[in-house]
């Protein structure tokens, strides 16, 4: 059997620019980006931090909770799969868009500080 996997787990801050629009189908999907962070030690001592964005989406009811759920600042879980997109401009230049499925979401500001 050839399997893969493909999952992704982030616990991160909530960007506040959510868009929540319906597909063709009338499927809602809303899209918002999450930041993690880490901190480490430099070989020379010094105290480095390094934030990381990621592109959100959630579909159908779990689309409705993210928008109904979330605002920003607020800490959150999300796992989910990676996909990629990719499309062309009106100018003909291609575009790649990494994001987050959502598959899971759980609010977090209540639970942890």
């Amino acid at each position: 059997m050839n399997k893969g996997l493909n999952k992704v787990m982030i616990i991160g801050w909530v960007d506040g620019d959510f868009e929540m629009r319906y597909a063709p189908s009338g499927r809602p999907v809303t899209s918002f980006s999450v930041a993690t962070s880490r901190t480490w030690t430099s070989s020379e001592g010094e105290p480095r931090k390094d934030t990381e964005w990621f592109n959100v989406v959630a579909w159908g009811h779990l689309a409705d909770l993210c928008h109904e759920q979330l605002s920003r600042g607020q800490r959150v879980y999300v796992e989910g799969r990676l996909q990629t997109r990719g499309w062309e401009d009106g100018a003909g230049r291609k575009h790649y868009r990494t994001e987050v499925v959502a598959q899971e979401m759980i609010p977090l500001s209540d639970l942890i500080e």
